[in-house]
């Protein structure tokens, strides 16, 4: 099996079990695929050019952002926090299972897990 492969199948099942860690939550399911895209929009930097536009989706497709947010959850106890912090992840390891990677510079196919 190649790297790639298991950088994917690792990805599936990390959304896989924030798509379950979701369900224990009293929101309803639909809430999670209706929200499942909206990280997304940190591609609106590929308007401008290739290099804001990388910056801009990888700042919204790093696991960094929401890790701190989560640290805030621990402080506020809020569940919509906790609901947009699972979501978000999720949304990362979908992408990532699907070999949508960090975006390098020089093109929107050219991620850190292959070329598109």
């Amino acid at each position: 099996m190649k790297m790639k492969q298991v950088v994917r199948i690792e990805n599936g099942i990390a959304f896989v079990l924030s798509f379950y860690l979701f369900t224990l939550l009293d929101f309803p399911v639909w809430l999670f695929f209706l929200l499942l895209m909206i990280p997304d929009i940190t591609m609106v930097g590929y308007a401008f050019n290739n290099k804001i536009g990388a910056k801009v989706y990888n700042f919204g497709h790093s696991l960094v952002v929401p890790l701190l947010l989560t640290i805030g959850y621990f402080f506020y106890l809020n569940e919509y926090l906790l609901l947009t912090i699972i979501i978000w992840v999720a949304h990362i390891f979908m992408d990532r299972f699907l070999g949508f990677g960090l975006k390098y510079e020089d093109s929107f196919k050219s991620t850190h897990i292959h070329r598109l």
